[in-house]
Protein backbone atom coordinates (compact mmCIF):
# COMPACT_ATOMS: atom_id res chain seq x y z
CA UNK A 1 0.00 0.00 0.00
CA UNK A 2 1.31 3.43 -0.97
CA UNK A 3 2.16 5.76 1.87
CA UNK A 4 -0.55 8.47 1.66
CA UNK A 5 2.17 11.08 2.32
CA UNK A 6 3.98 9.96 -0.85
CA UNK A 7 0.79 10.39 -2.83
CA UNK A 8 0.39 13.91 -1.43
CA UNK A 9 4.01 14.72 -2.31
CA UNK A 10 3.50 13.54 -5.91
CA UNK A 11 0.27 15.50 -6.21
CA UNK A 12 2.00 18.63 -4.92
CA UNK A 13 4.89 18.22 -7.38
CA UNK A 14 2.52 17.88 -10.34
CA UNK A 15 -0.33 20.25 -9.54
CA UNK A 16 1.32 22.94 -7.39
CA UNK A 17 5.01 23.01 -8.31
CA UNK A 18 4.61 22.47 -12.06
CA UNK A 19 0.90 23.14 -12.63
CA UNK A 20 0.72 20.43 -15.28
CA UNK A 21 -2.03 20.97 -17.81
CA UNK A 22 -3.50 19.04 -20.70
CA UNK A 23 -0.96 18.27 -23.43
CA UNK A 24 2.18 19.12 -21.42
CA UNK A 25 5.12 16.87 -22.26
CA UNK A 26 6.43 15.94 -18.82
CA UNK A 27 9.84 14.33 -18.36
CA UNK A 28 10.23 12.45 -15.08
CA UNK A 29 13.87 11.69 -14.21
CA UNK A 30 14.71 9.42 -11.33
CA UNK A 31 17.05 6.83 -9.94
CA UNK A 32 15.66 3.31 -10.28
CA UNK A 33 15.35 3.21 -6.49
CA UNK A 34 12.79 6.03 -6.67
CA UNK A 35 10.33 3.99 -8.77
CA UNK A 36 7.50 4.13 -6.18
CA UNK A 37 7.46 7.95 -6.22
CA UNK A 38 7.98 8.06 -10.01
CA UNK A 39 4.88 5.87 -10.34
CA UNK A 40 2.83 8.27 -8.21
CA UNK A 41 4.05 11.27 -10.23
CA UNK A 42 3.12 9.54 -13.50
CA UNK A 43 -0.37 8.87 -12.09
CA UNK A 44 -0.93 12.53 -11.25
CA UNK A 45 0.53 13.76 -14.56
CA UNK A 46 -1.95 11.53 -16.42
CA UNK A 47 -4.84 12.73 -14.26
CA UNK A 48 -3.87 16.32 -15.08
CA UNK A 49 -3.91 15.54 -18.82
CA UNK A 50 -0.15 15.62 -19.31
CA UNK A 51 1.99 13.25 -21.38
CA UNK A 52 4.64 11.58 -19.18
CA UNK A 53 7.98 10.20 -20.33
CA UNK A 54 10.05 8.39 -17.70
CA UNK A 55 13.85 8.20 -17.70
CA UNK A 56 15.57 6.10 -15.05
CA UNK A 57 19.23 6.24 -14.05
CA UNK A 58 21.34 4.41 -11.50
CA UNK A 59 24.48 5.07 -9.49
CA UNK A 60 26.13 1.95 -10.92
CA UNK A 61 25.61 3.04 -14.53
CA UNK A 62 26.76 6.56 -13.73
CA UNK A 63 29.94 5.24 -12.15
CA UNK A 64 30.63 3.02 -15.18
CA UNK A 65 30.20 6.00 -17.47
CA UNK A 66 32.85 8.00 -15.65
CA UNK A 67 35.23 5.08 -15.25
CA UNK A 68 35.12 3.88 -18.85
CA UNK A 69 34.39 6.94 -21.00
CA UNK A 70 37.19 8.74 -22.79
CA UNK A 71 37.28 12.53 -23.13
CA UNK A 72 35.41 12.55 -26.44
CA UNK A 73 32.64 10.40 -24.97
CA UNK A 74 32.39 12.55 -21.84
CA UNK A 75 31.99 15.67 -23.96
CA UNK A 76 29.29 14.22 -26.21
CA UNK A 77 25.78 15.55 -25.68
CA UNK A 78 23.21 13.13 -27.07
CA UNK A 79 20.26 14.26 -29.21
CA UNK A 80 17.74 13.08 -26.63
CA UNK A 81 19.37 15.25 -23.94
CA UNK A 82 19.07 18.29 -26.19
CA UNK A 83 15.49 17.36 -27.05
CA UNK A 84 14.51 17.27 -23.38
CA UNK A 85 16.08 20.61 -22.44
CA UNK A 86 14.93 22.35 -25.62
CA UNK A 87 11.38 20.99 -25.99
CA UNK A 88 9.94 19.53 -22.78
CA UNK A 89 7.24 21.54 -21.04
CA UNK A 90 7.83 20.09 -17.57
CA UNK A 91 10.82 18.43 -15.92
CA UNK A 92 10.45 16.53 -12.63
CA UNK A 93 13.81 15.37 -11.21
CA UNK A 94 13.65 12.95 -8.28
CA UNK A 95 17.01 12.69 -6.55
CA UNK A 96 17.72 9.48 -4.67
CA UNK A 97 20.73 7.22 -4.46
CA UNK A 98 21.64 3.59 -4.10
CA UNK A 99 25.11 4.73 -3.03
CA UNK A 100 25.78 8.40 -2.32
CA UNK A 101 29.53 7.85 -2.65
CA UNK A 102 29.55 5.99 -5.97
CA UNK A 103 31.65 8.72 -7.63
CA UNK A 104 33.99 9.40 -4.71
CA UNK A 105 36.97 7.65 -6.35
CA UNK A 106 36.41 9.01 -9.86
CA UNK A 107 39.12 11.27 -11.27
CA UNK A 108 37.72 14.79 -10.70
CA UNK A 109 39.13 15.82 -14.08
CA UNK A 110 36.53 13.61 -15.73
CA UNK A 111 33.73 15.32 -13.82
CA UNK A 112 35.22 18.67 -14.77
CA UNK A 113 35.26 17.70 -18.48
CA UNK A 114 31.69 16.40 -18.36
CA UNK A 115 30.44 19.48 -16.55
CA UNK A 116 32.16 21.92 -18.90
CA UNK A 117 30.71 20.14 -21.95
CA UNK A 118 27.19 20.72 -20.66
CA UNK A 119 27.57 24.49 -20.35
CA UNK A 120 25.37 25.31 -23.38
CA UNK A 121 22.78 22.76 -22.30
CA UNK A 122 22.61 24.32 -18.84
CA UNK A 123 22.28 27.78 -20.39
CA UNK A 124 19.27 26.57 -22.38
CA UNK A 125 17.84 25.11 -19.18
CA UNK A 126 18.31 28.34 -17.22
CA UNK A 127 17.02 30.58 -20.02
CA UNK A 128 13.88 28.49 -20.56
CA UNK A 129 13.35 28.38 -16.81
CA UNK A 130 13.67 32.17 -16.52
CA UNK A 131 11.11 32.69 -19.29
CA UNK A 132 8.78 30.03 -17.76
CA UNK A 133 8.91 28.13 -21.04
CA UNK A 134 10.17 25.18 -19.00
CA UNK A 135 8.58 24.44 -15.63
CA UNK A 136 10.69 22.23 -13.40
CA UNK A 137 10.94 20.89 -9.91
CA UNK A 138 13.50 18.87 -7.98
CA UNK A 139 12.22 16.41 -5.40
CA UNK A 140 13.46 13.43 -3.44
CA UNK A 141 12.39 9.89 -2.65
CA UNK A 142 13.42 8.91 0.91
CA UNK A 143 15.61 5.82 0.77
CA UNK A 144 18.10 3.93 2.93
CA UNK A 145 21.28 5.56 1.58
CA UNK A 146 19.99 9.10 2.19
CA UNK A 147 18.73 8.10 5.63
CA UNK A 148 22.20 6.77 6.47
CA UNK A 149 23.81 10.04 5.32
CA UNK A 150 21.46 11.87 7.68
CA UNK A 151 22.21 9.48 10.57
CA UNK A 152 18.60 8.36 10.71
CA UNK A 153 16.60 5.19 10.35
CA UNK A 154 14.56 4.98 7.16
CA UNK A 155 11.33 5.53 9.10
CA UNK A 156 12.69 8.62 10.83
CA UNK A 157 14.03 9.95 7.53
CA UNK A 158 10.68 9.42 5.81
CA UNK A 159 9.02 11.38 8.63
CA UNK A 160 11.64 14.13 8.21
CA UNK A 161 11.14 14.36 4.41
CA UNK A 162 7.36 14.37 4.53
CA UNK A 163 7.34 16.92 7.35
CA UNK A 164 9.72 19.28 5.51
CA UNK A 165 7.54 19.08 2.37
CA UNK A 166 4.26 19.48 4.34
CA UNK A 167 3.15 16.12 2.92
CA UNK A 168 2.06 15.16 6.44
CA UNK A 169 -0.40 18.09 6.51
CA UNK A 170 -4.05 17.97 5.36
CA UNK A 171 -3.37 20.61 2.68
CA UNK A 172 0.33 20.94 1.68
CA UNK A 173 -0.42 23.63 -0.90
CA UNK A 174 -2.02 25.85 1.74
CA UNK A 175 1.16 25.59 3.82
CA UNK A 176 3.38 26.53 0.87
CA UNK A 177 1.18 29.50 0.07
CA UNK A 178 1.72 30.78 3.63
CA UNK A 179 5.49 30.53 3.07
CA UNK A 180 5.10 32.35 -0.24
CA UNK A 181 3.20 35.22 1.38
CA UNK A 182 5.81 35.65 4.12
CA UNK A 183 8.60 35.67 1.54
CA UNK A 184 6.76 38.31 -0.48
CA UNK A 185 6.78 40.62 2.54
CA UNK A 186 10.57 40.28 2.85
CA UNK A 187 11.16 40.68 -0.87
CA UNK A 188 9.03 43.83 -0.95
CA UNK A 189 11.25 45.29 1.78
CA UNK A 190 14.40 44.33 -0.17
CA UNK A 191 13.19 45.81 -3.44
CA UNK A 192 15.43 48.65 -4.59
CA UNK A 193 18.15 48.02 -2.01
CA UNK A 194 21.83 48.06 -3.00
CA UNK A 195 24.40 46.84 -0.49
CA UNK A 196 24.31 43.66 1.59
CA UNK A 197 26.76 42.98 4.42
CA UNK A 198 27.02 39.54 6.04
CA UNK A 199 28.85 39.31 9.36
CA UNK A 200 29.44 36.42 11.76
CA UNK A 201 32.41 34.54 13.22
CA UNK A 202 32.39 32.57 9.94
CA UNK A 203 31.73 35.22 7.34
CA UNK A 204 32.65 38.79 6.49
CA UNK A 205 31.32 39.68 3.06
CA UNK A 206 29.94 42.72 1.27
CA UNK A 207 28.10 42.56 -2.06
CA UNK A 208 25.96 44.70 -4.34
CA UNK A 209 22.46 43.67 -5.40
CA UNK A 210 21.45 46.91 -7.12
CA UNK A 211 19.06 46.15 -9.96
CA UNK A 212 18.75 42.50 -8.95
CA UNK A 213 15.56 40.67 -8.06
CA UNK A 214 15.06 38.43 -5.04
CA UNK A 215 13.27 35.21 -5.95
CA UNK A 216 10.52 33.72 -3.82
CA UNK A 217 11.23 30.00 -3.47
CA UNK A 218 8.15 28.41 -1.91
CA UNK A 219 7.94 24.93 -3.37
CA UNK A 220 7.67 25.60 -7.08
CA UNK A 221 11.17 24.58 -8.19
CA UNK A 222 12.50 22.81 -5.13
CA UNK A 223 10.55 20.44 -2.92
CA UNK A 224 11.12 21.06 -0.09
CA UNK A 225 11.79 24.75 -0.40
CA UNK A 226 11.93 27.74 1.87
CA UNK A 227 14.42 30.40 0.79
CA UNK A 228 14.73 33.79 -0.81
CA UNK A 229 17.66 34.22 -3.15
CA UNK A 230 19.26 36.44 -5.76
CA UNK A 231 22.35 36.75 -7.93
CA UNK A 232 24.65 39.55 -6.71
CA UNK A 233 26.30 41.93 -9.18
CA UNK A 234 29.04 39.78 -10.67
CA UNK A 235 32.06 41.92 -9.76
CA UNK A 236 30.81 43.17 -6.39
CA UNK A 237 31.50 40.46 -3.78
CA UNK A 238 34.42 41.10 -1.45
CA UNK A 239 35.46 39.34 1.74
CA UNK A 240 35.68 35.78 2.99
CA UNK A 241 33.53 32.88 4.18
CA UNK A 242 34.38 29.78 6.19
CA UNK A 243 31.50 27.43 5.49
CA UNK A 244 30.22 25.71 8.61
CA UNK A 245 28.88 22.58 6.91
CA UNK A 246 30.54 20.18 4.46
CA UNK A 247 29.71 20.79 0.80
CA UNK A 248 28.75 17.64 -1.08
CA UNK A 249 29.28 17.58 -4.84
CA UNK A 250 29.81 14.80 -7.34
CA UNK A 251 29.92 12.09 -4.70
CA UNK A 252 32.55 13.89 -2.61
CA UNK A 253 32.25 15.58 0.74
CA UNK A 254 34.41 18.69 0.96
CA UNK A 255 34.94 19.89 4.53
CA UNK A 256 36.32 23.05 6.08
CA UNK A 257 35.95 25.19 2.96
CA UNK A 258 37.20 28.77 3.14
CA UNK A 259 36.77 31.06 0.14
CA UNK A 260 38.15 34.56 -0.29
CA UNK A 261 36.47 36.87 -2.79
CA UNK A 262 37.80 39.94 -4.55
CA UNK A 263 35.65 41.87 -7.00
CA UNK A 264 33.20 38.99 -7.24
CA UNK A 265 35.70 36.21 -7.87
CA UNK A 266 37.20 33.50 -5.66
CA UNK A 267 40.90 34.42 -5.42
CA UNK A 268 41.85 31.91 -2.74
CA UNK A 269 40.23 28.60 -1.82
CA UNK A 270 41.20 26.03 0.80
CA UNK A 271 39.55 22.98 2.36
CA UNK A 272 40.44 20.63 5.19
CA UNK A 273 39.22 17.62 3.18
CA UNK A 274 39.15 17.08 -0.62
CA UNK A 275 40.78 20.43 -1.41
CA UNK A 276 42.05 19.14 -4.77
CA UNK A 277 38.49 18.39 -5.83
CA UNK A 278 37.35 21.84 -4.72
CA UNK A 279 40.01 23.50 -6.84
CA UNK A 280 39.19 21.31 -9.87
CA UNK A 281 35.55 22.36 -9.69
CA UNK A 282 36.44 26.05 -9.31
CA UNK A 283 38.57 25.77 -12.43
CA UNK A 284 35.83 24.04 -14.44
CA UNK A 285 35.30 27.08 -16.65
CA UNK A 286 35.69 30.86 -16.69
CA UNK A 287 32.57 31.52 -14.63
CA UNK A 288 33.04 28.88 -11.95
CA UNK A 289 34.83 31.20 -9.50
CA UNK A 290 32.21 33.96 -9.69
CA UNK A 291 29.59 34.15 -6.93
CA UNK A 292 26.31 33.31 -8.65
CA UNK A 293 23.88 33.22 -5.73
CA UNK A 294 23.11 34.45 -2.25
CA UNK A 295 20.26 32.59 -0.56
CA UNK A 296 18.69 32.81 2.90
CA UNK A 297 17.09 29.63 4.27
CA UNK A 298 13.65 30.00 5.86
CA UNK A 299 12.42 26.43 6.42
CA UNK A 300 12.52 25.77 10.17
CA UNK A 301 10.99 22.35 9.54
CA UNK A 302 14.46 21.39 8.31
CA UNK A 303 16.10 21.31 11.70
CA UNK A 304 19.30 19.38 10.97
CA UNK A 305 22.08 18.95 8.43
CA UNK A 306 21.55 15.83 6.31
CA UNK A 307 24.31 16.09 3.65
CA UNK A 308 21.66 16.71 0.99
CA UNK A 309 21.73 20.20 -0.50
CA UNK A 310 18.07 20.06 -1.56
CA UNK A 311 17.22 20.19 2.15
CA UNK A 312 20.31 21.70 3.75
CA UNK A 313 20.35 25.01 1.87
CA UNK A 314 16.87 25.75 3.21
CA UNK A 315 17.75 25.24 6.90
CA UNK A 316 16.05 28.04 8.83
CA UNK A 317 18.76 30.28 10.25
CA UNK A 318 21.33 29.63 7.53
CA UNK A 319 22.57 31.34 4.40
CA UNK A 320 24.10 29.74 1.36
CA UNK A 321 26.25 31.13 -1.41
CA UNK A 322 26.78 29.36 -4.71
CA UNK A 323 29.82 29.70 -6.91
CA UNK A 324 29.17 29.43 -10.63
CA UNK A 325 26.06 30.08 -12.68
CA UNK A 326 23.77 32.92 -11.76
CA UNK A 327 20.02 33.14 -12.27
CA UNK A 328 18.79 35.12 -15.30
CA UNK A 329 15.39 35.61 -13.62
CA UNK A 330 17.20 37.39 -10.76
CA UNK A 331 19.24 39.52 -13.17
CA UNK A 332 22.34 37.33 -12.97
CA UNK A 333 24.52 37.12 -16.07
CA UNK A 334 27.32 34.77 -14.99
CA UNK A 335 27.46 31.58 -17.05
CA UNK A 336 29.08 28.36 -15.86
CA UNK A 337 28.48 24.62 -15.85
CA UNK A 338 28.99 24.80 -12.09
CA UNK A 339 26.45 25.89 -9.52
CA UNK A 340 27.69 24.74 -6.13
CA UNK A 341 25.86 25.81 -2.98
CA UNK A 342 27.83 26.14 0.26
CA UNK A 343 26.17 26.78 3.62
CA UNK A 344 26.91 28.99 6.65
CA UNK A 345 25.01 28.79 9.91
CA UNK A 346 23.81 32.25 10.98
CA UNK A 347 22.09 31.48 14.29
CA UNK A 348 24.81 32.80 16.61
CA UNK A 349 26.52 36.22 16.72
CA UNK A 350 25.45 36.89 13.13
CA UNK A 351 23.72 39.64 11.21
CA UNK A 352 22.81 40.80 7.74
CA UNK A 353 22.63 44.51 7.07
CA UNK A 354 21.03 45.95 3.95
CA UNK A 355 22.00 49.51 3.04
CA UNK A 356 23.11 49.79 6.67
CA UNK A 357 19.79 48.68 8.18
CA UNK A 358 19.57 45.52 10.28
CA UNK A 359 17.64 42.98 8.20
CA UNK A 360 18.50 39.70 9.94
CA UNK A 361 20.06 38.74 13.26
CA UNK A 362 20.97 35.36 14.71
CA UNK A 363 18.81 33.47 12.23
CA UNK A 364 15.73 35.71 12.47
CA UNK A 365 14.43 38.46 10.22
CA UNK A 366 14.22 41.88 11.87
CA UNK A 367 11.86 43.64 9.46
Amino acid sequence: MTDPRMDKLAETLVNYSNKVKKGDWCIILGNVIAEPLVDEVVKHVLRAGGIPSVMFNSDRVGETMYREANEEQLKHITPYERHIFEDADVLVSLYSNQNTRSLSQIDPTKQQVRGAARKDLMKTYRDRSASKDLRWVIGLYPCDSLAQEADMSLKDYEDFVYHATFSDKPDPVKEWQKIYDDHERLIKWLNGKKTIELRSPNIDITMNVEGRTFINSAGENNMPSGEIFTSPVEDSTNGWASYTYPAVQGGREVEGIRLEFKDGKVVNATAEKNEEFLLKMLDMDEGARILGELGIGTNFGIDRFTKNILFDEKIGGSIHMAVGAGFPEAGGSNESSLHWDMICDMRTDSEIRVDGDLFYKDGKFQV
